[in-house]
This record gives C-alpha cells, sequence and structure tokens, in this order.
C-alpha cells in the first residue's frame, strides 16, 4: 500500500479529450512520457474523457487499488470550455462517489499562458516561419466553442500577435461551431496584403479538426499540432496545486 502523505509524491492523471484517429491517443501518450522525462519519480498515467482508452474512472481506480487516496488530474485541454466546466466535472463526480476514499485536486486547464503561445510559435518556426517577415499572414487556428470566452482568448493571441510579431497581420480560425473559419481568415489576411499564408495549430493532437483546417489551408504551410511542446505547462499546473495544498495544510 502507498497512501497518500507528504512523504510519497501525488500522482498526476493527465485528461485529454480522447479521439476515434489514433494518432491523437499516440500524441497524449507522447506528450505524458515527455512529463515523465522531466519529473523522475513522478507517477504519471493518461486518461481519456471519450473515445480512446484508458477512461479517466478507470486510471483513477487503478490508483486507488494501488493504495493512493489523492491524486493531481490535469485536463491537458487548451481552454475552459464545455470538456473542462462539464464532462470532466461530472466524471470525477462519478469516480467520487464510486470511491469515496479518494480526493482529486484539479488543476486549471492549460491556457491562456505565455508558455502556450510559445508553444505554437516554436512549431510555426519548425514549419519556417518566423515572426517578422512582414510579407506572411497568420492563422491561428483552434477547435471552437459554444463557449464564447473560450473563443475570445484565442481571438486575443491572434489580436496580440498582430501588433507585436512583425507579420502583415494575424486572424484567428475555427475548425467547428465558431467563426470565421479558416478561408474566412484567409482571405481576411490576403485583403490586408499578405503575400504567404501561414496556419499556427492552437489544437493538441492530430485529429479530425486538425485535419479539416489542413484541408481548407490550401497552399498554405500549416505548423503540426502542439504535442510535446507543453510538457512543461502540465508541470506547471501540477505544481501551482501542489504548492497552494501545501500552504493550506
Amino acid at each position: 500500500m502507498r497512501p497518500s502523505s507528504p512523504g510519497w509524491t501525488v500522482p498526476l492523471v493527465a485528461v485529454a479529450h480522447g479521439s476515434r484517429d489514433p494518432r491523437s491517443a499516440a500524441t497524449v501518450r507522447e506528450l505524458v512520457a515527455a512529463v515523465r522525462e522531466r519529473r523522475p519519480g513522478l507517477d504519471v498515467r493518461a486518461a481519456f474523457l471519450d473515445l480512446s482508452t484508458p477512461p479517466v474512472f478507470d486510471v483513477l481506480a487503478e490508483l486507488h487499488t494501488e493504495g493512493h487516496r489523492e491524486i493531481v488530474v490535469a485536463p491537458l485541454l487548451l481552454g475552459r470550455a464545455y470538456h473542462a466546466r462539464v464532462d470532466l466535472p461530472a466524471l470525477l463526480d462519478d469516480a467520487h462517489t464510486r470511491l469515496p476514499h479518494l480526493r482529486t485536486t484539479v488543476t486549471d486547464v492549460l491556457g491562456p499562458d505565455p508558455k502556450l503561445e510559445e508553444a505554437a510559435l516554436t512549431r510555426l518556426a519548425e514549419a519556417g516561419v518566423h515572426p517578422g517577415d512582414s510579407r506572411v499572414g497568420v492563422v491561428l487556428a483552434a477547435t471552437g466553442s459554444s463557449h464564447a470566452p473560450a473563443n475570445a482568448r484565442v481571438v486575443e493571441i491572434a489580436e496580440r500577435w498582430s501588433s507585436t510579431l512583425g507579420w502583415s497581420g494575424v486572424r484567428a480560425a475555427f475548425a467547428s461551431t465558431a467563426e470565421p473559419d479558416v478561408p474566412a481568415a484567409i482571405a481576411a489576411l490576403r485583403a490586408r496584403g499578405a503575400r504567404r499564408i501561414a496556419v499556427a495549430s492552437y489544437f493538441l493532437a492530430p485529429g479530425l479538426l486538425p485535419d479539416r483546417v489542413r484541408s481548407l489551408a490550401g497552399a498554405a504551410v500549416v505548423a503540426a499540432p502542439l504535442g510535446t511542446t507543453v510538457a512543461e505547462i502540465v508541470l506547471d499546473r501540477y505544481d501551482e496545486v501542489r504548492a497552494a495544498e501545501l500552504r493550506s495544510a
């Protein structure tokens, strides 16, 4: 038995949305491996809200069986939309009913965060697109949400990049639910005089929606999803909640 106490490191369960596309779960597992590599000795496990395995409850139950009574849950979500506000809390409520002695602490989502923006810029640089090229217009492509504040965060990043990074312009675009879509954002950038178009990926992993963005982007350079570039942010979120718990103990 390894009950949680000040003498034990509290495990971290990193929870992603899940996808029917196997590339998505594979990318999440690569990210979790990158988190483990940066924090040797920390028990880090992947779980999924839906569509991929293992599901959240199974991972929590496994840790409970191993003797843990305290777990940190980190949503691998870029914003506070429906999955963070509704889906994950409902799954954890069910887990607490079925495992009444288990305590979970949920971290904040990954964004907004300057490191998240740096990760998106890193992926753009890997695709050969760097700040300061006034010929380039950049589309910041995200999933899109029915929760307007989540979309607004993406728009804020695009507007900040547009005013500070020396490109012809930057426009947010959404793969579903919200507007503008990628073609509309590209048209707006071309109207501003952009001669080349690049797409920055505000997606964690490959899947249906990133593929849709790529198909709509035409000849534009499209950056890869964020993947392992957000490993440090996951650890930041873990450290934030652990520090707060130790202060209140």
